[in-house]
């Protein structure tokens, strides 16, 4: 497709009528700017916009509070004590996981720090964590502090896997080789699915192949990841993951987020795991004993009971997700985005660089754009002509265009105001 893309308005309009899921785009509220029209919404990458049905749906919850209080626990419309497990089978298909290894819980960090303390289990030969160089800060602070704990220096043991000199991305054979090479002092490989920096999307199935032959435990933060690309988390073998659910899930605000883990481990007592009761035999948690007999799911590294209007709100989205089909939503993406690449190509005289990788497979919709000149005046220009898209220190433009909400027009009018 990419070489059959045209550069005139007309053709990006064209793109659109014939766009399967364009109708998509109708059921989000779009911002408006302060001359009435739409903002070009390209910051689904930071927060996914608002689906039009989460009101009704977290409205439901509001309205059977009012009318039962506790009861609805029990008796609401959608009974509020199993509410995570409606979002369960939506989930799995989402992340290609199966139904007892996903779950929606808590928040990001909060999930991460959960699985360390089952996952890395550090010993005086295998004590080092492998991760990128430029991983989200909140990443680094749960590793450093879980390194810390159990006794260890993270300017030894937190390695940062850095690009060749000149180059902004990580080579997959550079990650596999240094596996191959150290990979007996390494007890956690954990990349992100897609940096949040540039862009790139790490390859899960050959990253998580190599660590595992050399005996490694191999995770993925997905916060940039899911929703956006089509995964296969069971199938490549990945042994856990955890994700935000306010980005491309278009949970809100602060969005209650996701964890997985492997089925080979969920029913191992034999794992270190933080204990509520929210983990504890359904059958037996309100008999309020103080044997814990944990859920044989994922479920068991739940603590509390989760806030149901944040799951009524990620709810909202996951049923859009599941008409849409995340592999028409990628199928899309890799058009968007190719068109984006495209015109960004055409029009640019040296205002920006691409960083984020140009194949499909090492990317998803987001493209990070190097500012050579003003970049945050540049940043400044967009706001003010309604081009919602974020401003990364020292000098990237982030750009997103997601497929549920966003059109090839909207791909075509950013370029325009980015280099008029």
């Amino acid at each position: 497709m990419k070489n059959n893309f045209n550069a005139g308005v007309n053709f990006a309009k064209e793109l659109d009528l014939n766009d399967p899921l364009s109708s998509f785009r109708s059921k989000f509220f779009i911002p408006k700017h302060s001359d009435g029209n739409d903002v070009i919404y390209f910051a689904g990458n930071s927060l996914g916009l608002q689906p039009k049905s989460v009101r009704e749906y977290v409205e439901q919850e509001l309205i059977d509070w009012e009318k039962m209080g506790v009861e609805g626990h029990l008796h609401a419309k959608n009974p509020w004590l199993p509410y995570h497990e409606f979002l369960t089978e939506q989930t799995a298909r989402l992340v290609g996981a199966k139904p007892v290894e996903v779950i929606n819980m808590n928040s990001l960090t909060v999930n991460l720090h959960l699985m360390l303390v089952s996952f890395y289990r550090p010993t005086s030969q295998r004590y080092k964590i492998l991760i990128e160089s430029n991983a989200f800060p909140s990443d680094h602070y749960a590793f450093q502090s879980h390194i810390k704990f159990h006794g260890y220096n993270p300017v030894e043991a937190l390695v940062e896997l850095k690009p060749r000199e000149g180059e902004y991305f990580l080579r997959t054979e550079d990650i596999i080789e240094y596996i191959n090479k150290e990979g007996e002092q390494i007890a956690l490989v954990l990349f992100a699915g897609v940096n949040y920096y540039t862009g790139q999307a790490f390859e899960f199935e050959k990253i998580t192949k190599a660590g595992h032959e050399k005996g490694c435990v191999v995770a993925f933060d997905l916060a940039h990841a899911a929703g956006n690309l089509e995964l296969k988390l069971h199938d490549w073998n990945i042994d856990f993951a955890v994700w935000c659910s306010y980005k491309y899930l278009n949970g809100g605000p602060g969005a209650i987020a996701g964890a997985y883990v492997h089925e080979k481990y969920v029913r191992d007592m034999s794992l270190p795991k933080f204990w509520g009761w929210w983990g504890q035999d359904k059958a037996t948690r309100f008999l309020m004993g103080h044997d814990f007999r944990p859920i044989p799911t994922v479920e068991s590294w739940q603590l509390s009971n989760p806030p149901i209007l944040q799951l009524a709100a990620l709810r909202a989205s996951l049923d859009i997700f599941d008409e849409a089909g995340i592999k028409n939503l990628r199928e899309k993406s890799e058009t968007l985005t190719g068109y984006l690449e495209y015109l960004l190509n055409q029009k640019n005289t040296g205002q920006i660089e691409i960083i984020t990788p140009s194949n499909v497979a090492e990317r998803g919709c987001q493209l990070s754009l190097k500012t050579t000149v003003n970049g945050r005046d540049l940043h400044s220009r967009l706001l003010a002509n309604g081009v919602i898209c974020d401003w990364r220190e020292p000098d990237v433009i982030r750009a997103a265009p997601v497929p549920l909400y966003n059109s090839f027009e909207d791909v075509y009018r950013f370029t325009e105001f980015l280099f008029g």
